[in-house]
């Protein structure tokens, strides 16, 4: 695949660069979302359901949005449409402040204005990942495109629970407004160093597959759905799984540190866990720099992510929790790089953007699915057999990896894709 080069005045660390602290700073404030959105229930008087249907609504924008972004953004180029995303996500959060005060706009309510908050930060964060992933893939070749995508992935992973201490900390310090302020202040200045900075980078074939052959593109080429699977199943057992049952597996088992109750163990071991994530997603981007075959490392970091659910599930005890979690942390970012990388690697760019749009989905998939399955699971199961199940689950994927992208050569994707758009006509 043919990379774009980038303008003499913009070097790849400078663009990756800029693209890090705007992915950061989004994180950051998606991150003051969570432990300050929960509470208005009580301060607005919005019930439980719709406190929940405030927070999940950026993820189902995003997953409808992010195939759509893809397409814009092959056809215009990603500059344009990670501006507009960054500035919507900056927008959000003052949208957050507004409905605080719903007298200001008498024709709707704060719950109303929060999803329409939420719905502004679903669509711009669908147009900055996507852009982002895009534009990555452009600036770099196939010997340094892991490390730099590693960069890209780490600091989107670290800015979430940055945002989490920062939510929590700024609320309880000053008032929810200055929170919310702040996040939108950061989402503005994550804007203005993308336009100062972002070039402008063409594509180099015209016409790019339609969005209606996406679902033949996928069928035209197995690795891409092996890819999509593996992001599913990652993202369903740790954003979804275990992100929303280890306070309860915590609280159930007795597992304490000092004088914190379940809530406060499982936000540190949450944050262990993202700790080792985004640690492991830079490590991980260089490492597969240096592998004829980026996805050999992908069955390594299964086996780490499928080893910390079956020790959660074997020794409910406080150090095996923290061993497990971390484990689970390190076989996300083992795992992401390496796979995102290879899809660069044998993409075209004229369709990269539909094609990482695709792979957010099935993350945002997972993401969305893990919860709604998870508890009422546990809730039949117990925790235990649960995350022992999950380590089946996982022993799938990596049988799937094994034989369909650990054996591949990685020929180019090119001829498939141009090829479902030949059958069509």
């Amino acid at each position: 695949m043919s990379t774009t080069e980038p303008d003499a005045d913009h070097s790849v660390s400078t663009i990756v660069g800029s693209l890090i602290a705007g992915v950061f700073f989004g994180g950051v404030g998606g991150g003051v979302a969570f432990p300050t959105l929960p509470t208005l229930g009580t301060v607005l008087g919005i019930s439980p359901f719709v406190v929940g249907l405030i927070l999940s609504t950026n993820r189902i924008t995003r997953l409808l949005m992010n195939t759509p972004a893809g397409q814009l953004i092959d056809r215009l180029g990603a500059r344009r449409p990670m501006i507009l995303g960054f500035f919507l996500q900056g927008l959000a959060p003052f949208g957050y402040v507004l409905g605080l005060h719903p007298d200001l706009l008498p024709v709707v309510g704060a719950a109303e204005i929060f999803v329409v908050s939420r719905m502004v930060w679903g669509f711009g964060s669908a147009f900055v990942f996507v852009g982002a992933y895009s534009t990555v893939v452009q600036v770099t070749t196939e010997a340094n495109r892991g490390r730099w995508i590693g960069y890209f992935r780490g600091g989107q992973s670290l800015g979430f629970p940055t945002g989490l201490i920062l939510g929590g900390v700024i609320t309880d310090l000053y008032t929810y407004e200055f929170a919310f302020g702040a996040a939108g202040v950061l989402g503005m200045v994550a804007m203005l160093v993308a336009a100062l900075v972002l070039p402008d980078l063409a594509v180099s074939i015209d016409e790019p597959a339609a969005l209606r052959e996406l679902p033949r593109i996928v069928r035209s080429d197995p690795r891409i759905f092996v890819i999509g699977a593996v992001n599913f199943t990652v993202r369903l057992l740790f954003a979804g799984v275990l992100l929303s049952t280890i306070v309860l597996y915590a609280g159930v088992h007795g597992i304490e540190i000092g004088a914190f109750s379940a809530v406060g163990v499982s936000g540190v071991i949450m944050a262990i866990s993202v700790l080792c994530s985004g640690l492991t997603t830079v490590v991980a981007g260089r490492l597969s720099d240096r592998l004829d075959n980026r996805a050999l490392l992908t069955i390594p970091a299964l086996a780490v992510f499928a080893f910390g659910f079956a020790l959660l599930g074997a020794v409910p005890t406080l150090a095996a929790t923290v061993v497990g979690v971390a484990c689970i942390g390190v076989g996300v970012g083992g795992s992401n790089p390496p796979l995102l990388a290879y899809l660069g690697d044998i993409g075209p760019d004229e369709d990269m953007g539909k094609l990482g749009g695709v792979y957010n989905m099935f993350g945002d998939l997972g993401s969305s699915v893990g919860p709604i399955v998870a508890l009422p699971l546990a809730a039949r199961i117990g925790y235990r057999a649960e995350y022992l199940a999950c380590v089946g689950l996982v022993i799938v994927v990596a049988a799937l990896v094994s034989r369909t992208l650990v054996s591949d050569r990685t020929t180019r994707l090119g001829t498939a894709v141009r090829s479902a758009g030949d059958d069509r006509r």
